[in-house]
């Protein structure tokens, strides 16, 4: 039986929302192995309770959290052999819904042997005030200026919702222009989105193509000044066909360089949190992280060529 460290926020949206669904979940883990319990003590504290537990010789890490706690514990795992196992606990559960471990950690809990470990890639992003890696995406410029607008209050009380609240906020508003340079392909956008995953924020798919087994990442960028211009770039990722929209791009990525333009500070988020601003270098680091995936996302992802589709 494996030794667990299970390290869980109690601040993420979730368990703030269901007292006692800490222990029944533990609980639950204990069927796997001897578990050491690691709340966080706020944020940026995930990262090093991971590396507290390795040296203890933990061989699952254990994370109940939104994806921003699970990130803190991959950085603190990049390299190891150690296992990670992520539970839903946040807001939007990124991670957990694209991987089919779904939004409940109870039932996520109780099937965690029926998943298989896989030796993924993982994104890294280096700024002035930023060096860190990521396990779902960053973004640049339109996405991380909402992820900055979101009321902490409101997000607690409505969720995810507070994301879709804070977007509508900023529509008519003219928005921060960066370069970018993608594997040399370069352009002038307004966002960015350097993706490992399908999902977008639980409710949307912008990047359709990449999968955690894939050694690369999916890179989309949209132009455009002004937030109107996102009306139809919305239809297309609702209709499932962003690649169509003109002024969009789509393709696999390796390395990835943005520099804001006309002197306007552009921001960056990764994972979902607020991570500083431009400039920025993204790339994807090979075989970095062992992580516990259910069989059924594994069997998928297999399956699923690697499509780009770029646009003009």
């Amino acid at each position: 039986m494996p030794a667990i460290a299970f390290i869980y926020n109690p601040r993420a949206g979730k368990l703030l929302r269901n007292p006692g669904l800490v222990e029944r979940t533990i609980a639950s883990v204990r069927s796997f192995g001897p578990v050491e319990v690691c709340p966080t003590t706020g944020p940026g504290t995930a990262g090093g309770l991971a590396k507290q537990q390795l040296a203890k010789g933990a061989e699952w890490m254990v994370v109940l959290g939104g994806d921003g706690t699970i990130n803190e514990v991959a950085n603190g795992m990049i390299g190891s052999p150690a296992a990670l196992v992520p539970l839903p606990g946040g807001t939007a559960n990124v991670l957990c819904v694209e991987t089919k471990i779904g939004t409940n950690p109870l039932k996520a809990a109780a099937a965690l042997g029926l998943r298989q470990a896989r030796r993924i890639a993982v994104g890294h992003i280096k700024s002035a005030t930023t060096d860190r890696h990521f396990l779902a995406m960053a973004g640049a410029g339109f996405d991380a200026t909402v992820v900055n607008a979101v009321n902490p209050t409101i997000k607690d009380k409505l969720g995810k919702l507070a994301y879709w609240v804070s977007g509508f906020g900023m529509f008519g508003r003219s928005l921060a222009q960066f370069h970018s340079d993608i594997d040399g392909f370069v352009s002038q956008r307004s966002f960015l989105l350097a993706s490992r995953v399908r999902n977008y924020g639980g409710d949307l798919e912008i990047a359709r193509n990449v999968t955690l087994l894939d050694d690369c990442l999916e890179a989309v960028s949209f132009a455009g000044s002004n937030s109107i211009r996102y009306v139809p770039y919305l239809v297309g990722v609702l209709a499932g066909k962003p690649d169509l929209c003109p002024g969009v791009d789509v393709r696999a990525a390796r390395v990835l360089e943005c520099t804001a333009v006309n002197g306007r500070p552009v921001p960056i988020q990764v994972d979902g949190e607020a991570a500083g601003f431009l400039p920025a270098r993204i790339a994807v680091v090979p075989d970095a992280l062992t992580i516990l995936l259910p069989r059924t996302y594994i069997e998928k992802a297999e399956r699923s060529p690697w499509i780009t589709s770029p646009t003009p």
